[in-house]
């Protein structure tokens, strides 16, 4: 799990948009509740963005150099399905930097 530590060096912000109550999001309440914290202490000043909004479907954006960005929908995905998605991210991220 070394791509925890490698947000802030591969991503510019990271931002997770969930509703509080719908089933949907149940998966990314859940990823954040789980990791929030641990990825917040391995990179401190990286910003992670919670946003939560009635009725919205769960998403995952990251934003990377001269604003590109790209997002997941996360509906029907499963906690570790989530988590491989923002590990692909970081990926990606280390790819557009070489």
């Amino acid at each position: 799990m070394a791509w925890r530590g490698q947000l802030s060096r591969n991503l510019k912000e990271l931002r997770i948009l969930f509703c509080q109550t719908s089933p949907a999001s149940s998966s990314a309440r859940a990823f954040v509740e789980r990791n929030y914290k641990d990825l917040k202490t391995l990179n401190p000043k990286f910003p992670i963005l919670i946003r939560e909004c009635n009725g919205t479907r769960p998403q995952l954006w990251a934003r990377y150099d001269m604003g590109v960005e790209r997002g997941i929908h996360l509906e029907g995905l499963t906690e570790e399905q989530i988590s491989k998605a923002v590990e692909d991210l970081v990926k990606l991220g280390a790819a557009l930097k070489g």
